[in-house]
């Protein structure tokens, strides 16, 4: 068994004729900020329903600081969850929601340290407005506050920023990282590109229920870099580029050409036109995680159609 926080092993969910997950595989190291990153419908919520023993696998099994998650385990008292969206009994106030919470769960309420989870969700005077006075983005602070108590290793966030306003996401988003900065182990959720990139260190990359890639965020942004160029003979320059070792493809996209790095750089791609006597009068790079995602996903989907499926 793996001593890790979160060890997928195998994971697999049919509905039916449909499957949702399959054949998952992937850790989650003790301090890491993990993404679980994957369009819509690609089974990153039903997996980590899964992961704290709220849907039943088909196959496979997850594991949660080395112990095969069962209903009941007790490693899920060392976990703090945000599965979809926050829920509060609307009349009750930010506080009382959250006693209500522990309470319901049979522990003294001095062991829940609501204090540090109220100073870290930041509300404020709020928290002792009721609930329904709440917009998503302060009902969100809350559950991650909820999610907080008792002082938990390790956090579990789905699509945490989904639904919010661009000023709510900065909010939540910096709520996540203070979160990570205070030595939690945070697994969150997101079909967001840039969400993963600016809060996590590490990324499990989904596509129709099954595993992409994994890896640190930054050695995914590098796999999938690539340099936009504006030159003054496109055909020509294409032609060349193309013949360069490290380059794995060339792209239109007007008035400049894409070029897809497979080793090469940016200064080797200017010396090369430069030297074949074609002008180059941009160059930028595109070290990006979308590269990256599109570019992996992309390549799923192409075996997927090479399949028939």
């Amino acid at each position: 068994m793996s001593e890790a926080p979160v060890a997928v092993r195998d994971l697999s969910k049919r509905y039916g004729s449909v499957v949702a997950v399959d054949h998952l595989n992937f850790d989650v190291q003790a301090g890491q900020v993990c993404g679980l990153l994957g369009p819509n419908g690609a089974g990153k919520t039903t997996a980590l329903r899964m992961l704290v023993g709220l849907v039943h696998p088909t196959g496979g099994e997850t594991q949660l600081f080395g112990r095969k998650v069962r209903p009941g385990s007790p490693e899920l008292a060392r976990v703090g969850t945000m599965i979809e969206h926050a829920s509060f009994v609307p009349h009750l106030n930010g506080v009382d929601n959250l006693r209500l919470y522990w309470e319901a769960g049979g522990r003294p309420l001095a062991e829940a340290d609501m204090d540090r989870a109220l100073a870290v969700a930041g509300l404020g005077d709020a928290i002792k407005r009721r609930v329904k006075t709440y917009s998503q983005g302060m009902r969100q602070r809350l559950g991650i506050a909820r999610s907080l108590l008792g002082n938990p290793e390790l956090l579990v966030f789905d699509e945490p920023t989904n639904g919010l306003d661009p000023q709510e996401m900065r909010a939540v988003r910096g709520l996540i990282r203070r979160v990570a900065d205070e030595g939690h182990t945070v697994l969150l959720s997101s079909h967001i590109l840039s969400e993963i990139e600016q809060v996590c260190s590490h990324a499990v990359v989904m596509d129709r229920g099954k595993l992409v890639a994994t890896g640190t965020v930054a050695d995914l942004v590098a796999s999938g870099a690539s340099a936009y160029i504006e030159v003054d003979d496109p055909v020509r320059a294409r032609a060349q580029l193309e013949a360069m070792a490290g380059v794995e493809r060339v792209e239109d996209e007007s008035p400049g050409l894409v070029v897809r790095l497979a080793g090469a750089t940016r200064p080797e791609l200017v010396a090369a036109l430069v030297g074949a006597g074609i002008s180059v009068q941009t160059v930028t790079s595109r070290h990006a995680l979308e590269e990256a995602f599109l570019g992996l996903v992309g390549e799923e989907t192409e075996r997927h159609i090479g399949k028939g499926a």
